[in-house]
């Protein structure tokens, strides 16, 4: 018998049953009481097969990012904390150690990009093995700017022992390096310090991964007398 059927042929039992609340005594309420638990059941069921858990909802927000975002953003819109944030990322990030993306962070802002593994097979993909290498005096200054950041063009300069103009304004053009400000002192010079399309262009999660900087001491020719002596 259907509910049309039932609300037909037995209204007045219902009305009746539904006013005293004999739920117990009537057929056709009791009817409608479990078909109405069974649909929300069924309906619970449905809900909790089409809803992604929190570390799921979190990687979908990092692939339709378009910049890296920081954990209080993440939590903001899923309406978490960022503690909760952060379990959900290390879990991806355990996630990912077999595949083909990887969780890059940069000051405090995390991103999805791909494995540093893949860039070979990703170059030939996007015909990006066309694209010129850095250039050797690039990768100096480049060098300096992630190890002594932040870093001005003054004391990149006194490093190198040359002007680097020329070689900022192509590595900021190229989005290596960014203004991170103005350093205390005469004249106020612009800091540089590297993005995270630095750290993507060298397969680094994190600035944390450069490798250790080994500064080999060198024997240097002081001129004492009229004579050079070697000092340690």
């Amino acid at each position: 018998m259907s509910l049309g059927t039932l609300f037909i042929y037995e209204p007045m039992e219902f009305i009746f049953c539904a006013y005293f609340r004999q739920v117990e005594h009537c057929p056709t309420l009791m009817y409608l009481i479990q078909d109405y638990s069974m649909s929300e059941q069924i309906f619970l069921e449905s809900k909790d097969k089409n809803s992604l858990n929190l570390t799921a909802q979190i990687e979908a927000l990092l692939f339709v990012s378009p910049e890296p975002v920081s954990p209080n953003q993440l939590g903001a819109a899923l309406e978490i904390t960022p503690r909760r944030v952060n379990i959900c990322l290390e879990e991806l990030e355990a996630q990912y150690q077999n595949r083909g993306i990887r969780l890059q962070w940069h000051n405090g802002k995390v991103q999805v990009t791909s494995a540093p593994e893949a860039a070979p097979a990703i170059e030939v993909f996007l015909s990006l093995e066309a694209i010129s290498p850095l250039s050797r005096a690039a990768l100096e200054t480049l060098s300096i700017v992630a190890y002594q950041q932040p870093v001005t063009r003054p004391q990149i300069d006194a490093i190198r022992g040359v002007n680097s103009d020329g070689v900022i304004r192509g590595l900021l053009s190229k989005g290596l390096i960014e203004d991170a400000g103005r350093a205390e002192g005469p004249g106020r010079p612009i800091l540089y310090s590297t993005t995270a399309e630095f750290l993507k262009h060298f397969g680094l999660a994190s600035s944390a991964e450069l490798p250790p900087l080994r500064l080999e001491e060198e024997p240097v020719a002081i001129p004492q007398n009229g004579s050079n002596v070697l000092k340690e």
